[in-house]
C-alpha cells in the first residue's frame, strides 16, 4: 500500500506592521513584552522582600520544589543560567539554609540539588505572590479576553522559536 501524501505545512509569511521609516520602538511589542517583565520582576522583588528572597532567588527555589530540576546542570538550563551565575545563585540560598548540594555517588561530576525544610516552606510561598501580581497584571480582563492573550503570546513565541539565524554579509 501507498502511504498517504501528507502536504507540507504552507511557509509563514511574515507580517507587514512594523516598517523602518516611521518605527517607534516604544511601540514594539518586544519593547511592550520587555517592559511588563521588567515591571513585574520588580513587584515580584519588593514583595518577596520580607522573606528574603531576591527576584533571581525565587525561580530557582521554586523549580526546584515543583521538580523541574534535580541537578545543578539542569537547574541552569530551566534557570536560562550560565554555570557560573547558577553556583554564585546557589552559593547564596544554601548560605540561606534553603537548599543543599551533594555530590552523585554514581557520578562525581553530577550536582544533585535538595530543598531544606526552611527552603520548602519559602518555595511554598512563591506561587501565591506570583498569582496575586499576575492578577493585578490582569486587572479589567475577562477570562475570554485572558485566553486570548495567553494564545496570542504563545503564537508570538511560536514564532520566534522558528527564527532562522541572519547569515553575516561578507
Amino acid at each position: 500500500m501507498n502511504d498517504p501524501v501528507v502536504p507540507e505545512a504552507p511557509a509563514k509569511v511574515p507580517a507587514n506592521f512594523y516598517r523602518p521609516e516611521g518605527y517607534l520602538a516604544q511601540e514594539s511589542i518586544g519593547y511592550l513584552m520587555r517592559r511588563i517583565v521588567s515591571q513585574v520582576a520588580q513587584d515580584i522583588e519588593r514583595r518577596m522582600e520580607p522573606s528574603g528572597l531576591t527576584n533571581a532567588q525565587w525561580m530557582p527555589l521554586y523549580k526546584l520544589s515543583v521538580g523541574h530540576a534535580n541537578t545543578v546542570a539542569e537547574l541552569a538550563r530551566t534557570c536560562e543560567l550560565d554555570a557560573g551565575a547558577m553556583t554564585r545563585l546557589l552559593d547564596r540560598l544554601e548560605a540561606k539554609g534553603l537548599c543543599r548540594r551533594e555530590r552523585s555517588s554514581e557520578d562525581r561530576r553530577v550536582v544533585n540539588l535538595e530543598l531544606t525544610p526552611d527552603g520548602k516552606e519559602a518555595a511554598q510561598a512563591i506561587p501565591a505572590v506570583l498569582s496575586q501580581i499576575q492578577n493585578e497584571c490582569l486587572a479589567g480582563f475577562t477570562a475570554e479576553e485572558w485566553h486570548t492573550l495567553k494564545s496570542l503570546l504563545r503564537r508570538v513565541l511560536d514564532n520566534a522559536l522558528t527564527l532562522q539565524p541572519v547569515e553575516p554579509k561578507p
